[in-house]
């Protein structure tokens, strides 16, 4: 293939894996946006395969085969069976997955090419960055996964001397890449394995100190870390197309990260150098207007009144959402309560759920209107003004603790404001406290009816209830 037209592949390839990236940014265009950035990695990954000088070899040519079947089919039969409170877990895998590869095929052409004099030094260190990048990747993700999936504690995990520790690794890191740099000649075999494995021991290291609170910060930058996996890889192997696609998914993720930060109110070292503040039990005592209705109503009976009441209403959803895949019954909630002629809005956290635009991605599965999804940051003022929230497994996200109290996970970090509506429907589990392990005093706010149990199966019965008294 001619080098125009071989760049000609590459730019087209590229545009419509950023077209596809353009479209999440709407929840209506997300599918098609999933839809070409598959194309366009299926499209660059046949361009490789075809360029790839190991082609030439029928031997080498079937195993690739082999492999990238089995790879494709065991990808599929995972994302078929992972449900939806499952997909943080699985993407934080599939995010380590892909530094693995980046680590092992730039480990490949680094001892390939070792002991070639023509070889450049800005391959040989694309190779190095490659694999140091991708191994910390893989491990921290791998730490990710097991904190997503309630294999590990949400708790953070504080090393004696932790920020020493993780300072010392990533400076032997970097030495052994300049002496890969200036020796060339070095053994390969022991420098690049030492640099793997202490790159796997840093990203255990940055990882165990990032608790469940923090997740979706840590998550988002092991996704831009992947990618510049990905791009130094492309560069060790000469692949202008993965260096540009790894760049993109890199710089996404940086910039992901950055909001993420924002919407905790802290910096990106506070939450993967610096110590993490000790989670603290604190309940104060009720407070707020009086419960309206009679002492003798139940839970289910107050709420199916409040709803009634209320004109203007905002629904605040939460990993328990997820938990309880009542995604459908919350959105069927929001439209029978428009249909009744009330003003009916989602207020979405940026940090809900477990990892960036959780909460999105399962309405956008329930064919919630778009519309009615509105972000902490357009919506917290109108708090003050709606008649009812009604959370629906939330926690954190709605934790006045955050901006009251010092010294927890969650201090700082900006919430949705549900507590200055005028009443408060929770429909949670449990009254237990979330992710984060802190204690959430709107449990215990006067103006809150607690309807604790499935979610799903009580959201169905007030929707019952409502179109039942309205038909």
């Amino acid at each position: 293939m001619s080098d125009p037209v071989s760049l000609v592949v590459d730019i087209a390839v590229l545009s419509v894996f950023l077209l596809g990236i353009w479209w999440f940014r709407s929840p209506a265009s997300a599918r098609f946006g999933s839809l070409a950035v598959a194309v366009a990695l299926i499209v660059g990954a046949l361009v490789a395969l075809i360029r790839t000088p190991l082609v030439v070899s029928v031997g080498h040519l079937v195993v690739i085969l082999i492999a990238m079947a089995i790879g494709s089919t065991s990808g599929a039969i995972a994302a078929g069976r992972v449900n939806m409170t499952r997909i943080p877990a699985m993407v934080a895998l599939q995010n380590g997955a892909g530094g693995l590869a980046a680590a092992l095929v730039s480990l490949v052409e680094l001892t390939r090419s070792s002991g070639d004099a023509s070889m450049l030094d800005l391959v040989r260190l694309g190779g190095m960055l490659g694999l140091t990048i991708g191994a910390v990747t893989f491990s921290g993700s791998l730490i990710a996964t097991g904190r997503l999936a309630n294999w590990l504690s949400s708790s953070a995990t504080v090393l004696p001397r932790h920020n020493v520790l993780a300072g010392g690794l990533l400076g032997i890191l970097v030495i052994g890449v300049c002496l890969g740099l200036i020796f060339s000649d070095l053994s390969p075999w022991p420098l690049f394995i030492g640099l793997g494995g202490l790159a796997i021991a840093l990203g255990i290291v940055m990882a165990i100190r990032v608790g469940g609170a923090d997740m979706p910060v840590l998550i988002s930058f092991l996704n831009a870390l992947s990618g510049l996996a990905a791009a130094f890889c492309g560069v060790a192997i000469g692949s202008r197309l993965l260096t540009a696609c790894g760049a993109t998914v890199s710089a996404s993720g940086l910039i992901l990260t950055h909001a993420m930060c924002l919407a905790m109110n802290r910096s990106w070292r506070s939450i993967l150098w610096a110590a993490t503040p000790a989670s603290v039990a604190w309940r104060p005592a009720a407070q707020g207007t009086p419960q309206q209705g009679t002492p003798d109503q139940s839970p289910e009976d107050q709420a199916v009144q409040a709803l009634r009441q209320a004109e203007k209403i905002m629904i605040v959803p939460g990993y328990g959402l997820a938990l309880a895949n009542a995604q459908g019954p919350a959105v069927q909630l929001a439209e029978t309560l428009t249909r009744m002629g009330k003003e009916t809005k989602f207020a979405i956290h940026p940090i809900a759920g477990r990892m960036p635009g959780h909460m999105h991605v399962l309405l956008a599965e329930a064919d919630v209107d778009p519309d009615l999804l509105f972000d902490l940051a357009e919506i917290n003022s109108e708090f003050v003004e709606t008649d009812l929230a009604v959370i629906v497994g939330a926690c954190d996200v709605v934790n006045s603790a955050a901006i009251e109290v010092e010294g927890t996970p969650i201090s700082g970090m900006p919430i949705l404001l549900a507590h200055e509506a005028k009443r408060v429907l929770i429909c949670n589990l449990d009254s237990q406290p979330g992710y984060s392990g802190v204690d959430n005093p709107l449990y215990q706010d006067a103006k809150a009816i607690l309807l604790l149990g499935d979610a799903k199966e009580n959201l169905n019965r007030l929707i019952e209830r409502l179109t039942g008294a309205s038909g």
